[in-house]
């Protein structure tokens, strides 16, 4: 059974840095695609970034030219760093992944920007 723990969350100041990591305990295969989605008060879940297993990343619109997402597949581990964070950017981040046919969820890391 794979399980996955993120860390990394917090209370930043708008236009501050974070950088969230989510490490997957249990075999996962390398081809296997990891994501980020975010969830806000009142809002759906929804995508942020992802990454395949050739490193494709895709990212919402808001985020981009701000997050990275990156993965390091000997240690199981997928990163989110975000940079110049907005107040918009607060939500309860959770970590995503696919291997076929299964896909795994982390429990939520909240991140909070705010002055």
């Amino acid at each position: 059974q794979v399980q996955l723990a993120e860390s990394g969350g917090g209370l930043v100041q708008p236009g501050g840095s974070l950088r969230l990591s989510c490490a997957a305990s249990g075999s996962i295969l390398s081809t296997s695609v990891m994501a980020w989605y975010r969830q806000a008060p009142g809002k759906e879940r929804d995508v942020v970034a992802s990454i395949t297993s050739g490193f494709s990343r895709n990212y919402v619109d808001s985020v981009k030219g701000r997050f990275t997402i990156s993965r390091d597949n000997a240690k199981n581990t997928v990163y989110l760093q975000m940079n110049s964070l907005k107040p918009e950017d607060t939500a309860v981040y959770y970590c995503y992944v696919f291997d076929y046919p299964k896909e795994y969820w982390g429990q939520g890391t909240q991140v909070t920007v705010s002055s």
